[in-house]
């Protein structure tokens, strides 16, 4: 027998959402952090606890049955706010160079007219792809290695060794995802026309 489908209900106030609320609400304190009295020992922790609760809303929402609608949404945009907000931080602070924001920025501005399109043809917006989650996973793992890498200590080299590995291969497997994200939408508006198309005829 096959696995039963996942129950996706429409309660907001579960334990998955307010991990992903405390996500957002991490971002701009991670801003002020950072960019403000470059506490940079806090905004290291702060972007640790946000890519810990990342990775315990999702164990949770499967574990405890929480799956949501408000949460299929409310997390990739905290995570695509996080990386967005970190990348721009780590560029003002010369960490980073402007290019990799912009790269990052450009894959989201190209996925962008994804949604209305689907909603337009009956959909909402497709389940993040296992890549996508991979990707997420290394950029939020690199950038506060890169932010500790922000010295001239053994340690702070290292850091920065392996937190440019994590944003290399985190800003490709993105780009591939968007990629892969893009021909799903291709083929799902696809198979709904020529579907349109057979009832009419």
């Amino acid at each position: 027998m096959g696995a039963e489908p996942e129950v996706v209900s429409d309660r907001v106030w579960t334990i998955p959402n307010v991990l992903s609320l405390l996500r957002l609400l991490g971002v701009p304190l991670f801003l002020y952090l950072a960019l403000g009295p470059k506490a940079d020992g806090w905004a290291f922790a702060v972007l640790a606890v946000g890519a810990l609760t990342d990775y315990l809303d999702g164990k949770i929402a499967r574990a405890l049955g929480q799956t949501s609608k408000l949460g299929q949404l409310l997390d990739p945009a905290a995570d695509r706010l996080y990386i967005a907000a970190t990348a721009i931080a780590l560029t003002v602070r010369d960490i980073v160079p402007l290019w990799l924001v912009l790269l990052l920025l450009a894959r989201d501005v190209v996925l962008a007219p994804t949604i209305p399109l689907l909603r337009r043809h009956g959909f909402g917006p497709l389940p993040v792809h296992f890549l996508g989650k991979a990707a997420t996973f290394n950029l939020l793992y690199a950038f506060p290695l890169l932010l500790l890498g922000d010295g001239s200590s053994d340690l702070a080299t290292l850091a920065r060794v392996v937190g440019w590995a994590f944003t290399v291969w985190g800003t490709a497997l993105y780009w591939w995802a968007g990629v892969l994200y893009l021909d799903q939408v291709r083929r799902i508006i696809r198979a709904r026309a020529t579907a349109i198309g057979g009832a009419a005829s």
